[in-house]
This record gives C-alpha cells, structure tokens and sequence, in this order.
C-alpha cells in the first residue's frame, strides 16, 4: 500500500504492537496527517504515490545520510557501502583535515590496498563524500566514544579527596531522590532553592556517605499564574530558571543601595510569610515566590557590575550563544505581549525576523536583566556541584531532562523549525490509560535534527550537562521513538515516528563524555526489550522500582478478585546491575501510603480507582502481605523495640515469616524494602527523601490536575506536617534509614 510504504520511509509506523499478540493499524487519517507535520503530502492516493516514488529516488541517489555516526572502535557502516574509490574528506570540530578512499577491486587481482583510516577525535565534524559516478555528499560526522561514563566504577581515591560512598558492590553508590521545590529551609522563600540543594548535598555525603542527589527538572517555567505547575513541561530547557535562585547569595546582593536595599528586606519579610504559609500546611506558591524574586532580582540587576564580575559575565553570554539570546528575547517579549507567542503580533512571532530584531534592541534592558538572571542561576549551579563534590560525592547532583516543552514557550518560539506542527506527543493506550495521553507537547522533526547534525540537541545537553554529575532523561524510550498525536484527535488515534537512535545515542555519549557525568534513563512501563538492550550496551542505566520488577511480565494488576494474579517479586540478585533502584518515584505514592493503604484511599477520593474500593484495597493489602513475607523469608524485616516503636539505631534480630505482621512497624517495613535494594546489584541506590520521614502525599498523582496540589507540597512527617531542611537533618527517622542505606546498622 503506498501510504503505508510512504509512511515508513518517513520513519512514520503504519502499525504498532501494544503486545507481543496484537497489532494495532494506524488510521490513514492519522498517516496522512503526521507525514504532513513532515511536510509530505499525501492527502490523496495519486499524492501518496507521487510522494514515494520521489522519496525512493531520493534515497537511490543519496551517497550519505545528513549525519553518520563513528563509533570509536570501528568505522560507520555507512562507510562500508560507498562505492569504491570514493574520496572522503574530514574537516574536524577541532580545525584538522584527514582525506583517504575506500578501496578498489580489480578482478582477478584483489582490492587495491586502501588509505588507512583516520583515527579522528571525539567531535561533531564534517564529511564529505566524492564517488567515482560523479555523485557527491555532505554530511556531519558524530565521532563517539562507545559508552556513557561510568563516574561510579571503583577507582582510587585522589589524594586529600574524600571517599564518599564509592565503595560497596561494583562501586555502587547511594543517593536521595527530590523534588527541589519541596525541600524548605528556614532561609528559603516559600520554596526550596539551589542554596538549599548545595546544603543538603553536602551534609548528606558528610553524614551519611552519599554519593548523589537528584533532582526533578529545573528548566525555565512559564510566567504569570500556573495552570499547570509541573516541572515536566517547561517553557525552555535550555535555560534553568530564576526562582531557583537563592537571592541574598548573589554578590551583587551585598552592594544595593540603601533604597533598594529596604525594598529588598519587605520582600524577603514577604518571603518569610510565605514559607510560614507551607510550613504551616499550605501549598507552595510557586506564582508569588517568583514574582517577589523577581522583583528583588531586578533591584539586584540594577546593581553595576565590577570589572572582574563584568568580564565574567561576558565570557558566559559567549559561551551560552544564541540560545540564551533567544530565551532572554522570549522573556522580554512575553512581558510586553504575553506568554503565548502565538497571539503576538505576526512580525515577532518569528525570532529571526527584522522585527524581532527591532523589538530586541528597544528591550535591550530587560532582555539583558534576564540574561543575568541566566548567568546567576549557572553561578549557584556551579556551586551546589562544587559543594556535593567538595564533600566526597563520586557524582554530584543528577539533574532532569523533561521529554518536551511548553508550545507557548520560549523554546517552542526560538526552535520552531526543528518542531513538527499540527501534532503533540503523548502515548498510545495501556493497562493504566486505555485511552492513551496526550501530553500537549510539541515534537522535535527527526528529519530536521538530522539535517543540522542534532546541533539543537547537542546545546541542550550540553547545557544540563555543565554543572552536573549525572543526567536523568525522562521517557528515555523516546530516543526510539514518540507517540505523534494529531490536532484534533484522541490520543488512541495516533502513531510511533521514530528518530536515528544512534544519532541520537552518539551524542548524549559524546557530551556526557566531556562532562565526565552519568546517565540514568527512565525506562519505566512498556519498553521493547531491544530498547533496554541497546541502552545498556551503550552505558545508559535504567530505572527499577521495587513494586514493578517481578519475576516475570505481562500479568495485569492485582491479586484477586477477576484480576490475574500477579507473577512473584523478582529476587534481588536477578535485578539488573546497570540501574538506579528505587522503592517510589514522583509519579508513585510514597512507601508508607503503599504500605498502609493511604494511596488507595487518596485515589478513592479522586475518583481513580479502576475497580470498587474493597477490591482495590483488597489487592492492594494482599501486594504489601506478599512483600512483608518475602522480607521476612530472606531474614531482611527485623523485631522492632518496643513491639513496633522506631528502634535506637542497631541491628535487631529478623522476623519468621508468622511474625511478619506483629512485631514489623511501618519504619521497620521500610528499612527491610530498602535492605532488599541493597541485596540487588544495582549500581545505584536511591532513597526518596519523603520515605525517609514517612511523608504519605505523593508529589504527583497522574490524571488529577485542581483535584490535588500536584508538584506543590513539601516534604512532611507522617501526619502531613511539613519539615524543614534543618527538621530533616534532626530528623531519627531518616537517621535510623540512611544507617541501614549506608550498611552501620
């Protein structure tokens, strides 16, 4: 069928297989109107073929593709099938020049011996290609080490440096999951801070041996009220964003005039009363936190800079390049004519137009306040990492890379035509969505990426990689491929696009390789085997909750009831080695709702449950019963003091199985979950931070929006009172934890 052959050619799926015994069709409509995203029509049959039989010429006559990876240890296959005698040329990024040809055949004598192949530096250079038919080529060249870092493997001690956590199983390393927002200190306004970030790195790598903290994205949010304040869709990645800002730890802070300076103490006393507000139950407002630092920043960047601190500043405005120019722009603009740069008027709805241009230099002081604005947030980066580092970590801080942006936002302004219109992305229906998600995203074009060597990719990481030790993509199986939705359609109307992977793969490789950082991929849910393999072979690791490793896969959720039951948890020393474990993630309730219920309950009042409440509680006691027997039957669940009250830091004798239920308290339940993480080979280990108080809230419910303060709460004790950074380093509870974590006790 033309269209289905046009569609793959494309890289667009004409089906997909939700399981391995069903298939699933795309709908024409659905083809039709994602290959015109791509900007191929085929509205009509005679358009569809029109459209293939140019695309298979095109293919006949291309020598290259737009970007060809090397793998450091072998040379491209796309190499391999040039003609022979092909000349090619090599420009490296660095400024050299390498020629050599492939080699002849003659017959009857053997190949003529070839130029020997250049052995080329790590780069995105330039190809070119010039075969004996008169065709020729350009292309860029990803030169890539064949896998990710591996900051955590066992090494040596530098000398005066302290060990951290390195040590353990294959060097593994422990660390805390948070949500920065959620992380109040007594010096914070209204919501945790970089400052805060670099504190809690430090003491708990000093006190407790870890090796890393992750966070959730910190890229720049949308202005004005938050609809939706999920940190997950974003206005740019690119650039992090202000409110993170501890703001008193600006140094030009120290120098405002003493009229700015009593502005600047009213708003950190409204500050004060903000965080009073979420100490005291409230959620935090994110919206007025930054509009008082907003305006304490603009008193600041009012604030002349010294000749070492300008000259400063001009070395990263070179070094953050269009980029941030384009962000600043966005952010001026958006002041002036609102966030959505879609109802602009038309001649600034294009970053490169001569009116934009004009708009620039009549904002030229705003649009250099929030380059500043940039500039300080890289400052405080630099060093929340230095301190985690500083204090012994083998890592540092692990920062978030959401799957996509904001379509109103600044990146969707300054990258549109690396974006596909008339389509977001989501995914295509499952055992917990049957109906798909549309995530309102819009998608990068694969053809687009391509043809400019993934540069707007390679900016992005290296962005999030410059002030990091490790990055966490999310979705990481986006990498493959996307769930294109059109405009107008349900979310089950969709289809796969897939992307060049080891494009893709070649250059996360090569920036993380100049970062020296890790890469953890959250590979949750329905991902393809093949994905995980390939992942893991090029050194990314993937993500293991305990609820979701089981011995075996496929069996739908729960345990009675006309549920299939589900298949026994996977032991602990068949979990992969190459994976960040983890009991619970921002998406998920916290161990202490699942262990007690609470997340059913929170989920019966949103109206989420699937099925009636006694059966979901049902399987749900049933689940826990089967871990807390399994804990017990590996000697990990031990007697509590006191018949179930938090124990003095120690090792205590382990329960029989019969004695699961009466002597294990809910602290103990969870201590045993995490010894069990620690059985396995994972090389990380991460410890929620809420888990670590016995926090019930989950950070998010998916699929609720004004139903529950989602991405708003701070951290809290088991009753829901909210702790502070200094309350969490007091804290017993998270100290009896982290000695299990880090094997004292």
């Amino acid at each position: 069928m033309p269209l289905s052959r046009l569609a793959e050619l494309y890289g667009v799926a004409p089906s997909y297989a939700p399981a391995p015994d069903r298939t699933v069709r795309a709908t024409d409509a659905a083809l039709v109107a994602v290959l015109a995203a791509l900007d191929v029509d085929a509205g009509t049959p005679a358009a569809a073929r029109d459209a293939l039989a140019a695309r298979e010429r095109e293919l006949r006559a291309r020598l290259l593709p737009p970007t060809v990876v090397w793998w450091r240890g072998g040379p491209p296959a796309a190499l391999a099938g040039l003609p022979a005698g092909t000349r090619l040329e090599v420009g490296t990024e660095q400024g050299g020049a390498h020629t050599w040809t492939t080699p002849r055949h003659t017959v009857g004598i053997g190949p003529d011996r070839p130029d020997a192949e250049p052995s080329l530096p790590y780069g995105v250079h330039t190809l070119t290609a010039a075969a004996p038919d008169g065709r020729t080529a350009r292309a860029h060249l990803v030169v890539a080490p064949e896998r990710m870092p591996d900051p955590v493997a066992p090494r040596e001690p530098v000398s005066g440096e302290r060990t951290g956590s390195a040590g353990g199983p294959a060097g593994r390393v422990h660390g805390l999951l948070v949500q920065l927002y959620s992380l109040l200190s007594t010096r914070s306004w209204g919501m945790g801070d970089l400052a805060d970030l670099a504190e809690l790195a430090s003491w708990s790598c000093r006190t407790f041996g870890t090796g890393f903290v992750q966070v959730n994205p910190l890229h720049s949010g949308m202005p004005g009220e938050l609809a939706d304040p999920s940190p997950y869709r974003p206005s740019s990645r690119y650039v992090p964003d202000p409110v993170h800002l501890r703001v008193e730890h600006v140094p030009e802070y120290a120098y405002l005039p003493a009229e700015a300076r009593a502005e600047a103490d009213d708003l950190r006393a409204r500050a004060g009363r903000l965080r009073a507000a979420v100490l005291d139950g409230g959620p935090v407002d994110r919206t007025a936190v930054h509009t008082l630092k907003h305006r304490a920043l603009e008193l600041v960047g009012q604030v002349p800079l010294g000749p070492g601190r300008h000259a400063a500043y001009v070395d990263f405005l070179g070094g953050a390049g269009t980029a941030l120019e384009d962000h600043a722009t966005w952010c001026a603009l958006a002041e002036v004519h609102g966030p959505d740069w879609r109802r602009w008027p038309a001649g600034l709805r294009e970053p490169r137009s001569a009116a934009t241009a004009r708009a620039r230099r009549d904002l030229l002081d705003r649009v250099d306040l929030h380059s500043r604005l940039a500039w300080y947030v890289d400052e405080q980066l630099a060093a929340a990492q230095s301190a985690a580092r500083a204090a012994g970590m083998p890592v540092g801080i692990v920062h978030d890379l959401a799957v996509g942006v904001h379509p109103s936002g600044s990146d969707a302004w300054a990258q549109q035509e690396y974006l596909a219109n008339g389509v977001s992305l989501g995914a295509p229906p499952d055992a917990f969505t049957p109906h798909g998600q549309d995530w309102a995203l819009p998608p990068w074009r694969p053809d687009r990426l391509a043809a400019a060597g993934y540069a707007p990719y390679r900016r992005l990481l290296r962005s999030l990689f410059r002030h990091a030790g490790g990055l966490r993509i999310d979705h990481v199986a986006g990498l493959f491929r996307l769930w294109w939705i059109p405009s107008g359609r349900e979310p089950d109307d969709g289809v796969y696009v897939h992307y060049d992977s080891e494009a893709v793969l070649a250059v996360l490789a090569l920036e993380a390789h100049r970062a020296g950082a890790l890469v953890i991929g959250e590979d949750l849910g329905t991902v393809a085997p093949s994905v995980r393999g390939t992942l893991r072979d090029r050194g990314v690791l993937g993500t293991s909750v305990l609820w979701f490793e089981r011995a075996a896969h496929g069996a739908a959720a729960g345990t009675s009831g006309d549920r299939a039951p589900l298949p026994p948890p996977l032991p602990p020393e068949r979990w992969r080695p190459d994976c960040l474990a983890t009991l619970t993630t921002h998406d998920l309730p916290p161990t202490a709702a699942r262990l007690t219920g609470d997340d059913v309950a929170l989920r019966h009042r949103l109206g989420l449950l699937t099925g009636p409440l006694d059966e979901e509680r049902g399987a749900a006691a049933a689940e826990t019963a089967e871990w807390l027997e399994t804990l017990a039957r590996l000697g990990l669940l031990h007697e509590e003091e006191g018949g179930g009250e938090a124990p003095a830091v120690g090792r205590h004798p382990p329960l029989a199985v019969a004695e699961t239920f009466r002597y294990a308290g809910e602290e103990e339940r969870i201590r045993a979950l995490y010894r069990f993480l620690l059985r396995t080979p994972a090389r990380l280990v991460g410890v929620w931070l809420p888990d670590a108080v016995g926090d019930r809230r989950p950070q998010n419910v998916p699929g609720t929006w004004r139903e529950y303060p989602n991405w708003r709460l701070p951290v809290a004790d088991p009753e829901g009172r909210p702790l502070t950074l200094e309350g969490l380093a007091a804290s017993p509870r998270l100290h009896a934890l982290m000695a299990v974590v880090r094997g004292t006790a």
